[in-house]
């Protein structure tokens, strides 16, 4: 069995605070000594959203194990939202996202025909 990881992170308002760290967990490079505690934030890897070469958005799992947020302090931020959603509404994302996939082959589906020549 693995031991739990523990990290000390500085607080403004409660000083030096320890907990454990999940080990998905890639560190804490933007943690502030002048940050509260509410502010404390694990992340895990990004996962890149790239198409052409160009960055569209990222998304991670993330933790906020002392603030008080609706649904929980477990979620994934999903950049092109600029929200932490819970897995009801990633479900419900990933779902527009499809319908969004399925309006964009429909207007490749009439590109191709106004190319081809057929019709306007």
């Amino acid at each position: 069995m693995t031991e739990p990881r523990m990290i000390t992170l500085p607080t403004a308002d409660h000083g030096p605070v320890t907990l454990d760290e999940p080990a998905w967990c890639i560190g804490h490079p933007n943690h502030r000594p002048d940050d509260r505690r509410a502010d404390i934030l694990h992340t895990g890897p990004d996962v890149a959203l790239v198409f052409q070469g160009r960055d569209i958005g990222d998304a991670s799992l993330v933790e906020s194990p002392y603030a008080e947020l609706p649904g929980g302090a477990l979620g994934v931020s999903v950049s092109l939202l600029g929200r932490t959603l819970d897995p009801v509404h990633l479900y419900g994302f990933a779902a527009s996202l499809d319908t969004y996939a399925d309006r964009l082959r429909d207007l490749a589906d009439q590109l191709t025909a106004l190319l081809a020549g057929g019709g306007q």
